[in-house]
């Protein structure tokens, strides 16, 4: 069911809207409501690991009193003396 909703936009923002909705043959409100849709599906998946990345987890080992901040650091201050 579609429910009416209304935007305070800048007038500018608007009209570039209007004019890369027209070139892309689809209506301003379904322009957004794909924006709005997209943005809220990915904050729900943000937590997803996907099987690539499960499969490289655990690939390094280092020791628990490992400093990832002072390793790179360190590795910053070597880089650019």
């Amino acid at each position: 069911m579609d429910k009416k909703l209304t935007l305070s936009l800048d007038k500018s923002i608007i009209e570039s809207a209007k004019n890369y909705a027209k070139s892309n043959n689809i209506s301003l409100s379904k322009l957004i409501e794909s924006y709005l849709t997209t943005l809220t599906k990915r904050k729900r998946s943000s937590t997803e690991i996907t099987p690539l990345v499960e499969s490289l987890s655990g690939v390094i080992n280092l020791d628990e009193d490992f400093d990832v901040k002072d390793a790179y650091t360190d590795y910053l201050i070597e880089k650019y003396k």
